[in-house]
């Protein structure tokens, strides 16, 4: 598609834009001013040194700008970018939702999430599902090395990678982020589980927005992947991994009231309910406040199964854990709660590290 530097790139708004290039001006764009280049979701190849390309995807959710930023500061160093060195390694950038972004928000109430969408969704179909499985029908064609799904939190949570195959390949890509990695199978839908069947991919978590360690952090691990020749296969060293597996998704049910102190309400959540994050806790741990007997969360685990008094019970007015566990991504905001989830649960899976052969 031809570019003009005064006017965007554009498409029917459920259409894919592909480039070879980068746009004049796109670089100085941060995430909320990049409606003013692009309409929508954008493919943009890159060419390198070595094939083939490192695939990342950025803004999945409009309000989490960690990876764009890094692209940012990564690109101005190399040709492709107005530097004076060739990229390393071939590199696709795959931008989502930039009207989203422009206003600040995951995803606008007539979108569904972009990161819910890919296939493998078990979503109600949209213009967005054909999309996202075009993505990866044209990677598949041009082949990849690896790829990266780069997302903030809004609670506290250390930076960690995910991986949806517990493989060599897969762990040593994560590992080259964190040694705190988590395999995870469920939600559907999201960007590594489509690539996974495609090579080596996981999905970074970076902290919270505007973190400046978040964005270093993420620039490293861009950096590292594209002077990488290849991707072991050997296992990973126990000592340097520390997996665990993600054993439930906890929901706040649309039709149950939820607020955080002063406020009242049936479910009442702890106002530093996302600092439980990667804490092995007790049994007894309170995570809310409740009126009900029952306890007033939809906990569905890898298989979809409701497996919420396996985990909680109403004692005393309080949402307790019944079972010893560890739990990622708990959140305090509001919106995402009701877009997305509270958090999930894990349990430790070093034991299911692949052996040595």
């Amino acid at each position: 598609m031809s570019f003009d530097a005064d006017m965007p790139a554009t498409a029917a708004p459920d259409s894919l834009i592909e480039l070879d290039h980068l746009p004049p001006g796109l670089l100085d764009c941060d995430a909320a001013t990049l409606i003013r280049h692009l309409n929508g979701p954008t493919l943009i190849h890159l060419p390198g040194q070595r094939e083939p390309a490192l695939f990342l995807s950025v803004l999945m959710h409009g309000n989490e700008t960690v990876g764009w930023e890094a692209v940012r500061r990564l690109l101005p160093d190399f040709d492709v970018g107005g530097g004076d060195r060739p990229l390393p390694r071939a590199l696709t950038i795959f931008i989502g939702n930039v009207r989203a972004a422009a206003a600040g928000a995951r995803h606008l109430p007539e979108q569904p999430d972009f990161n819910r969408v890919w296939p493998g969704s078990e979503l109600p179909e949209t213009p967005m599902h054909g999309l996202m499985r075009q993505v990866v029908e044209r990677m598949a064609t041009r082949g990849l090395f690896a790829s990266i799904d780069l997302h903030n939190n809004t609670g506290t949570n250390p930076h960690y990678a995910c991986v949806n195959v517990v493989d060599n390949r897969y762990l040593h890509l994560a590992t080259l982020f964190s040694r705190t990695v988590v395999y995870f199978t469920r939600p559907p839908g999201v960007q590594s589980l489509a690539m996974a069947r495609l090579c080596p991919a996981i999905t970074v978590e970076c902290g919270k927005v505007r973190d400046q360690r978040g964005v270093d952090h993420a620039l490293e691990l861009i950096d590292a992947c594209l002077h990488l020749a290849d991707i072991p296969e050997t296992p990973v060293p126990a000592h340097d991994i520390d997996l665990f597996h993600t054993v439930a998704q906890m929901k706040v049910p649309a039709d149950v009231d939820f607020a955080f102190p002063p406020a009242q309400a049936p479910l009442v959540l702890s106002p530093t309910l996302d600092h439980l994050n990667f804490r092995e806790l007790p049994p007894g741990t309170a995570f809310a406040s409740c009126q009900s007997e029952q306890p007033p969360l939809d906990v569905r685990d890898e298989w979809g199964r409701d497996v919420t008094r396996r985990y909680f019970v109403c004692e005393d007015g309080e949402l307790r854990l019944r079972l010893p566990v560890m739990p990622s991504m708990l959140t305090c905001d509001v919106d995402v709660i009701r877009q997305d989830c509270v958090g999930y649960l894990l349990e430790r899976y070093d034991q299911h590290l692949p052996p040595r052969r």
